[in-house]
Formats: C-alpha cells, sequence, structure tokens
C-alpha cells in the first residue's frame, strides 16, 4: 500500500516510505486502483477538502515512477 498524505502546510503528496508526519490515507500500488480513486473523488473525501485536478496529475506520475523502480 502507497500513503498520500496531508501535510501541516496543506500540501497534498506521495509518501512512499510511510513514515512522512500528516493524515494519510491509503492506496494500493496498482495505477488502476489510482484511477478508479481519481475518478471517484476517494482521495477528496479522504482528507474533506477539494483536491485540484493538478495534485491528481501529479501523483499519478509519481506512481509511475515509483511503479518503474
Amino acid at each position: 500500500m502507497l500513503r498520500v498524505l496531508k501535510t501541516a502546510e496543506g500540501e497534498i503528496v506521495l509518501d512512499a516510505t510511510g513514515k512522512k508526519n500528516g493524515r494519510g490515507a491509503y492506496l494500493c500500488p496498482s495505477m488502476e486502483c489510482f484511477r478508479k480513486a481519481k475518478k471517484s473523488r476517494g482521495l477528496d473525501r479522504s482528507f474533506k477538502t477539494a483536491v485540484p485536478a493538478e495534485v491528481y496529475d501529479r501523483l499519478e506520475k509519481e506512481m509511475e515512477e515509483i511503479g518503474r523502480q
């Protein structure tokens, strides 16, 4: 599972280590799972805030990079 978290500054980032501070939500590491969460706005509900499309796009690119490693 990959952790996505909202930092104290309000930034939403991917935490591959699972050790960063902040309110977190978990996603399975597959792109299919991520796309489903994006379509259903799952992170919006988890963080109780609107997550901009740019953040979803950035997280998608980061997940692709992790998948290549």
